[in-house]
């Protein structure tokens, strides 16, 4: 016996399906806007595997959108940005951290 679906999401089937399908038809486009915004190609990867995994979890629960294609990107695109963002405060908070390291007075 298959689970029903949660109100206003889809079936486990159904999802399935759909992700499987927006795989085949998507991947290459996903990865390849992302090496675009990023220049990274294994980030752009990552994200584009992270946005698939969520759509495993996010779908069933609230449905399969009309243009899957299109969430995947959104929400591979948003993915690294948002690490391209950490990424760099990162890197910021490192060369202050350098810069106060340096600034301190040295014993002779």
């Amino acid at each position: 016996m298959t689970p029903a679906p949660v109100p206003g999401g889809a079936a486990p089937g159904e999802v399935a399906g759909a992700v499987a399908g927006a795989f085949r038809a998507e991947w290459g486009q996903i990865v390849a806007t992302l090496i675009r915004l990023t220049g990274d190609w294994d980030l752009a990867e990552e994200c584009a595997q992270d946005a698939f995994a969520a759509a495993l979890e996010r779908w069933p629960r609230d449905g399969v959108p009309s243009r899957p294609g299109a969430w995947l990107t959104t929400t591979a695109r948003n993915r690294a940005v948002d690490r391209l963002r950490r990424d760099a405060a990162g890197a910021r908070k490192l060369a202050d951290a350098i810069e106060a390291f340096v600034a301190l007075p040295r014993d002779a």
